[in-house]
């Protein structure tokens, strides 16, 4: 069972609902719906959009983690539904790069912005993919935790960089950083 810090700030708040008609879907469903909701808030590229996008941003990561937890408490764990979380996650975290891409054109990345938005979307869903085909084969998790914290909590640190302004570095080194991830995962895949 993973005992990253979200899933056990996840338990209390799950437990009461144990025993309901809440199933783990449902919040996957809303992750879906609370993550795309935050990239079109972001790509808005305003101060009320980045605030918004943020909050919502948080909810999402939240919910990614919750679904899990959920299935794992109750015992509600299913091949669809790990299929259905892990698609909803995938295009979700690239689908943030974009919406960010967008909202930041009229920062100082100017015309970069939108194409490294794309670029880091595009490397996000390559990575997904590739982690996943390679830990299939039974390969070792591709990216581990550490401390307590696995590699998707750190999109919790989106919410705070978007109120503070922060998200154009974060977009240029996503931009040059997950193309080259991607590709070297990729060459991992077609040399399995």
């Amino acid at each position: 069972m993973d005992a990253s810090w979200t899933h056990l700030l996840a338990r209390p708040v799950l437990r009461p609902l144990m025993g309901t008609s809440l199933r783990p879907n449902h919040l996957t469903s809303l992750r879906l719906l609370t993550g795309v909701a935050a990239c079109v808030a972001l790509g808005a590229g305003t101060q009320a959009g980045m605030w918004w996008g943020g909050g919502l941003w948080l909810l999402s990561a939240f919910l990614d983690r919750a679904d899990g937890e959920l299935a794992r408490l109750g015992n509600m764990m299913s091949p669809g539904g790990h299929r259905f979380d892990y698609l909803a996650d995938i295009w979700v975290n690239a689908c943030f790069f974009v919406g960010i891409g967008f909202g930041l054109h009229h920062s100082w990345l100017g015309g970069w912005a939108i194409p490294l938005g794309l670029i880091s979307g595009a490397a996000m869903l390559g990575i997904s993919l590739c982690s996943e085909w390679l830990e299939a084969d039974g390969g070792p998790q591709v990216l581990g935790s550490a401390w307590g914290f696995d590699p998707d909590d750190a999109f919790y640190l989106m919410a705070p960089l978007a109120w503070l302004g922060w998200l154009s570095p974060i977009l240029l080194a996503a931009g040059v950083v997950m193309p080259a991830v991607a590709l070297v995962l990729g060459l991992r895949v077609l040399r399995r």
